[in-house]
């Protein structure tokens, strides 16, 4: 497994196809994204990404949220003093509200779909970790899984 790469706007960048050496991978990520989110813009050899945390290829080229976070100095934007801003809450994600809002024409997003295009995209609950990392919510707040209490 890639060594963890969480991206400014809290992507799971280490768990994205988009970094894979194998065109045929990328093309099957390609593929789900035009069915699953309908773009249409990427193929294999243009959305290949080193990660936004690299200086290198970058799939999307429109991000706003990357070069935001590089002008500010941020490790991620859960640290910057602006967070929510337009240009990343736009980009937080949940698997629930992913699998409640991206439904396809085409059908269900499979288990297989939602692995290889959609996964790296749960936003939420890293950003919830790095605000309470950052002194942000309260305590106990950014744990993983109900409290003691909840549980009762």
């Amino acid at each position: 497994m890639a060594e963890e790469m969480i991206g400014y706007c809290g992507y799971s960048c280490h768990l994205c196809a988009a970094r894979s050496a194998d065109p045929a991978i990328r093309q099957r990520l390609v593929d789900g994204w035009r069915r699953v989110f309908g773009h249409q813009h990427y193929t294999a050899e243009n959305v290949q990404c080193d990660g936004c945390l690299k200086d290198g290829r970058l799939a999307d080229q429109e991000c706003k949220a990357r070069p935001c976070a590089r002008e500010r100095g941020v490790e991620n934007c859960a640290y910057c003093e602006e967070f929510v801003c337009e240009k990343v809450g736009k980009l937080l994600a949940s698997r629930e509200g992913m699998l409640l809002f991206c439904r396809p024409e085409a059908g269900p997003v499979t288990e297989e779909e939602y692995a290889l295009c959609m996964r790296q995209f749960e936003s939420m609950p890293t950003m919830i970790r790095l605000l309470a990392q950052a002194g942000k919510l309260g305590a106990g707040l950014g744990r993983e899984g109900p409290t003691e209490e909840q549980k009762e």
